[in-house]
């Protein structure tokens, strides 16, 4: 019997054993690979794609994030805004270089805690345009800082962007540092050539794990185009000419919806993007409720400034906090005068106008009147059925009005003459 129930209790332990592993194989196997595809010009859109991958990999708890990169380079303060997403999450991430990933596209790449790439790919060549001393001592910054972030050296980043630089053994000073895929295995750059994804994820341990896949869509490209600086300072000068006209004429109207229409863009746009927060939009409501307490209850210009400069701060922050921020705003606020004031100067003449309001009128010539016409009882006597102190009611004939003395005071009963008629103004005099 003791033998048996030693057998028994081996077998018990190993089942339990097995069911742990094959609990933590299946939990395991429901944390997903997030896969991104970033092809193509680096700019808003891209930024858009990649603020929701990341967003649904944390939510779903994902194994890894792998982002497919070919591209020529975009625009640097996308790229910049990538690099920060990445750098910034705790998912495990892999760049795999399918062609090349040169100039912004660098920047993203080695953001990534790994670095695959194809054969015959390349990675490198972020010199800036226009190269300024400014914009490569900014850019170069932002490559040496992401470089040492990863471990990976310094002076092969900086070489990529500035070419008084070089690198020893593979770009002399005067060349921009471009790597193809075995340099960049040389220098640390990328850890395999591989042909295709299969063999990343093999390599990363993650040939078994679910694929999510990320394309760009209809809702990144809107958001890109809305990025776009042209558009965006567009929107702002709608929102500000929007404030302008409802200050003007004191109420909502078309003007305010515009207006609201024209932020839920903006700050729309900045959302999908990962640059606006709940913050920034709270901040700009906030401004627009002021802006109608001003209008609707007297503050003293108080709740008016208060409004604007809420507005003012929020958009402000939104664009990023700098001076390219403030830039904007200024042409942008400047623009909204200019096109404020010359509505104001040649609206009201204008043929659309003309069309706008209505020109007929209801005068007295056609046979309208706004009040009733009391100047039949010019000259005609009646009595005083109502102190007048000055204002009061007489009787004519048996017909009650409302009358007012010359200013003094008329008893009741009193014997009283009309002596103006002046719309329904009637003034009387004592006889």
């Amino acid at each position: 019997m003791g033998l048996i129930r030693r057998i028994g209790v081996v077998v018990a332990l190993c089942m339990f054993i097995s069911g742990v592993i094959g609990y933590q194989q299946v939990f395991a196997n429901t944390q997903p690979v997030v896969v991104i595809n970033i092809k193509g010009e680096i700019d808003g859109a891209q930024v858009a794609l990649v603020n929701r991958a990341v967003a649904d990999a944390t939510s779903k708890q994902a194994r890894a994030i792998i982002i497919e990169i070919d591209t020529f380079g975009g625009l640097v303060d996308s790229a910049v805004k990538i690099r920060d997403i990445i750098s910034q999450t705790p998912i495990e991430t892999i760049c795999y270089i399918k062609n090349r990933a040169w100039s912004a596209g660098a920047l993203i790449a080695i953001a990534h805690q790994h670095i695959a790439i194809a054969p015959g790919g390349s990675i490198g060549a972020a010199e800036p345009i226009p190269t300024t001393e400014k914009t490569i001592a900014a850019l170069k910054a932002e490559f040496s800082a992401t470089a040492n972030l990863r471990g990976r050296n310094v002076k092969v980043a900086e070489g990529m962007v500035d070419k008084t630089l070089g690198f020893p053994g593979y770009a002399q000073p005067g060349q921009i540092l471009a790597l193809a895929d075995y340099q960049a295995i040389e220098v640390g750059y990328a850890d395999i050539s591989a042909v295709d994804r299969s063999v990343v994820l093999n390599y990363y341990g993650l040939a078994d794990q679910e694929i999510v896949e990320y394309h760009l869509g209809t809702q990144e490209i809107l958001a890109g185009w809305l990025s776009n600086s042209t558009v965006k300072s567009l929107l702002l000068s709608v929102i500000f000419l929007a404030v302008f006209a409802e200050i003007k004429t004191a109420g909502m109207g078309v003007a305010a919806f515009i207006g609201l229409f024209a932020a839920l863009l903006f700050f729309g746009s900045q959302w999908l993007t990962g640059v606006a927060g709940w913050f920034e939009l709270i901040l700009f409501m906030g401004g627009i409720l002021l802006i109608l307490i001003e209008l609707y209850v007297p503050g003293f210009g108080f709740f008016g400034i208060s409004g604007i400069s809420c507005i003012l701060a929020s958009i402000f922050l939104t664009l990023g906090g700098n001076m390219a921020a403030v830039t904007m705003l200024c042409i942008s606020l400047a623009v909204a005068i200019v096109v404020f004031i010359l509505i104001l100067k040649f609206l009201p003449s204008s043929r659309l106008w003309a069309k706008m309001v209505l020109k007929e009128s209801e005068d007295s010539g056609a046979g309208f009147s706004s009040s009733d016409d009391y100047s039949s009882y010019l000259g005609r006597e009646g009595v005083v059925v109502s102190q007048l102190r000055p204002a009061g009611i007489m009787e004519i004939e048996g017909i009650q009005i409302d009358v007012v003395s010359e200013g003094k005071y008329i008893e009741l009963g009193a014997k009283v003459k009309v002596v103006s008629v002046n719309g329904n103004r009637i003034v009387v005099r004592s006889v």
